[in-house]
């Protein structure tokens, strides 16, 4: 049975370490145990309108529900308290600004950790995650990376591809296809490592993207 998540944040400490103590994040990365959430939502009806227009445009694209399907899915496995830790601890942006033009973007702290793409018609998604996770001995070597594993995760081979973002231990990945992308956040495995990195940046204090928070998308991962 899952214990109680703290209401009174604890005096001293980071991120969810407030909420969470060490034996509930390691049970919720395991999979052991449930988080009981906040009943209610902090909102802040200025962000939300404001990115109504950016919402919209999107639901106007051919990927819309594709995109609001796989949020509800990360929303629902990936992100631990999910309505207590919305905005201030996570954040999802709308159709952002940036150079790589994505669909939508998750960020903890000051860090991705899951984006959205079209692909034509469909969409891609990228996830950054930790290499000691996804090498056959849990070493930094690039070279000792369990690709075997990797390309079971999704439909076909060919629907994965993966990258080293600057810092030793980190894994970026890139996957094709709705219905891969789908296998891929099921594997047990996969869904182990999206949670420790996603907790871990989580743990470091509060989302430097709190201004770009879209609650229109952020109602679909809350969801159910």
């Amino acid at each position: 049975m899952a214990r109680g998540v703290s209401t009174v944040p604890r005096r001293g400490t980071t991120g969810l370490r407030q909420f969470l103590d060490p034996e509930q994040q390691r049970a919720w990365i395991e999979g052991t145990a449930g988080l009981p959430d906040a009943d209610e939502r902090s909102e802040s009806l200025e962000l939300r309108f404001k990115y109504i227009p950016r919402f919209e445009k999107l639901l106007r694209r051919p990927q819309a529900q594709d995109v609001l399907a796989l949020l509800g899915l990360y929303g629902r496995n990936c992100i631990p308290i999910p309505r207590r830790s919305e905005r201030h601890y996570w954040s999802v942006s709308c159709l952002p600004s940036t150079s790589d033009k994505p669909l939508v973007r998750v960020n903890a702290s000051w860090m991705e950790l899951f984006t959205l793409y079209a692909a034509e018609e469909g969409v891609r998604a990228r996830c950054l995650m930790r290499l000691s996770d996804f090498t056959t001995d849990r070493s930094l070597a690039h070279s000792h990376l369990d690709e075997a594993f990797l390309e079971s995760c999704v439909t076909a081979p060919e629907d994965i591809s993966y990258f080293f973002p600057n810092g030793p231990d980190m894994f970026g990945v890139n996957v094709l296809g709705c219905a891969s992308i789908r296998r891929f956040l099921g594997m047990p495995r996969i869904l182990c490592a999206i949670r420790t990195f996603n907790l871990m940046h989580m743990n470091r204090g509060r989302n430097a993207y709190q201004a770009s928070h879209c609650y229109s998308l952020a109602d679909f991962m809350l969801a159910g």
